[in-house]
């Protein structure tokens, strides 16, 4: 089966295609047959005028019309498409929802923060969690981070904060809003010990490619906090010359850098793993459940219970 995703978030908009296949032991295999990103950067607009101006709507139109074109390329059999932060906050998002469906044909859902967070956890990431540990799950995106956290494998507690990389350049996040993230965090996380973090998003990706640790290795706070230090230093200009960073990442590394290093020293976590998944492959878990309960159903309907 070749399922397909796509995440329009408040810097990029992904096109996540895998195939989900069975293996000789019953398990799952979800593997990625192509990823495509496009700097959107819905979030410009919305985190300074409240809404998305005609060229960037035009923009995402155009987008999602080449994106069916890789659809039927690849013989997608499904796709899920969901939007994030910058939608959820335009004033004119049920506008651009028609145009999109009229001129694509494709109907996009706009998910609260709360969903976010669920759809992160139908990665099965608690699958492969350690039972003796808490796991704190950081997502952090153009316009919101998630925090969720599982103890022996399960969900305990989930939270969405208006804080991200393209609200923190466009100066559009209260002071108030880091408090109460601090104190949710000193007040319902790290009465949750011992904890280790798990990092999401294409920032962290990239520091961890950086870094140049073994997948599965997690990546020390110090690490995180000397490269905040370096690259603040830094013009975006000479980021992208230093690390070959695209412009589109090279402005928002640094955000999602002071993101990741107060959450981390607010809960006295010393490293963080970054087994680099995301939205997207939460996504296409959910839509291949949703597509296999439907089957069943339908398989019950003819002989009954």
């Amino acid at each position: 089966m070749r399922l397909a995703a796509i995440d329009i978030g408040s810097n990029a908009a992904r096109l996540l295609i895998k195939d989900i296949t069975t293996y000789v032991d019953g398990s799952l295999d979800f593997t990625k047959v192509n990823l495509i990103r496009v700097p959107l950067r819905l979030g410009f607009d919305v985190f300074e005028s409240g809404i998305i101006s005609d060229s960037k709507i035009q923009q995402l139109v155009e987008t999602i019309q080449a994106f069916k074109h890789f659809l039927n390329i690849y013989e997608v059999q499904a796709i899920k498409v969901c939007a994030t932060s910058a939608m959820r906050d335009a004033k004119n998002s049920n506008e651009i929802l028609q145009q999109v469906l009229k001129e694509t044909d494709i109907e996009i859902n706009i998910i609260s923060g709360s969903e976010e967070a669920q759809i992160l956890y139908e990665t099965h990431l608690a699958d492969n969690l350690d039972a003796k540990f808490n796991y704190l799950y950081i997502d952090v995106g153009g316009g919101s981070t998630e925090l969720t956290l599982y103890t022996v494998g399960k969900e305990v507690i989930k939270k969405s904060f208006n804080i991200g990389t393209i609200r923190l350049i466009k100066d559009n996040v209260e002071e108030e809003i880091w408090d109460e993230m601090k104190l949710f965090i000193k007040s319902d996380i790290k009465i949750h010990t011992p904890i280790q973090a798990i990092g999401s998003g294409g920032n962290i990706n990239k520091i961890f490619s950086l870094s140049k640790k073994k997948i599965g290795k997690p990546i020390s706070a110090e690490i995180l906090k000397d490269y905040y230090i370096e690259m603040n230093a830094l013009t975006v200009n000479e980021r992208i010359h230093k690390y070959g960073f695209r412009e589109d990442r090279a402005d928002v590394i640094v955000p999602a850098l002071r993101i990741y290093n107060n959450i981390l020293r607010w809960t006295g976590i010393t490293e963080i793993y970054v087994p680099q998944i995301g939205l997207a492959d939460g996504l296409i878990r959910q839509l291949y459940n949703e597509m296999r309960f439907t089957s069943l159903m339908g398989m019950q309907k003819p002989g009954g219970q």
